[in-house]
């Protein structure tokens, strides 16, 4: 890390992983300090030049759907303490939102993200690199209690989105950057004894700024 500037921690993990609820875990744990969470998600590209039937064909797990250089820029400009304009992306019309949300910078950074290892540029970026490791039995259960609940999804649609798509993209895209992670968690925020240790690591490095 370097001096005076932000940490930054990467969570990766597949879909249902749990790696949201380790970055919360994370987040909450530092209430009185300069924190702040930043979604790989908010970054999927804009699609307002397609049908909507277009975009329900896009392949969302694929890292040509996220907007990448954007995420780095942003990244770039948080890291030398300059507010960004974080994009919004509207799930239910498949594309980003019109709408920003002014970031201002933080002291600590939590990149949260299904393929945020996969690019070299971003993992540099990095200070501490998580991946979230659940079996997929426990992910497919979770993405259809969140899809149904939050998204307004049928059983069916995810179950077949999560079979055609979801799970072969995990295995070629997501799962092999496992072994760009400097530490891995295994069953995400139950995992106690990781988030201790990591939430020690990161206030050891806040002490010494």
């Amino acid at each position: 890390m370097k001096n005076n500037q932000p940490i930054v921690i990467g969570v990766t993990g597949g879909s249902g992983s749990g790696k949201t609820s380790v970055s919360r875990a994370i987040f909450n744990h530092f209430p009185n300090h300069s924190i702040m969470m930043l979604e790989q998600d908010s970054y999927y590209k804009d699609q307002s030049h397609l049908s909507f039937e277009e975009r329900l064909a896009t392949n969302y797990d694929h890292p040509f759907a996220f907007d990448t250089d954007l995420l780095i820029d942003h990244l770039e400009q948080l890291i030398n303490y300059q507010t960004i304009e974080k994009p919004v992306y509207d799930y239910v019309a498949h594309t980003r939102s019109s709408e920003t949300v002014i970031q201002e910078p933080k002291e600590v950074i939590i990149l949260e993200g299904i393929l945020i290892l996969e690019d070299t540029r971003l993992r540099e970026l990095m200070d501490i690199k998580l991946y979230v490791d659940t079996d997929d039995d426990i992910r497919i259960i979770r993405r259809i209690k969140r899809d149904m609940e939050e998204r307004g999804r049928t059983l069916d649609s995810v179950i077949e989105q999560y079979l055609t798509v979801v799970k072969p993209m995990y295995h070629q895209f997501i799962e092999p950057t496992k072994r760009y992670a400097d530490v891995i968690v295994p069953e995400g925020g139950e995992n106690h004894v990781a988030i201790d240790l990591i939430t020690t690591k990161v206030a050891s490095i806040l002490n010494e700024l």
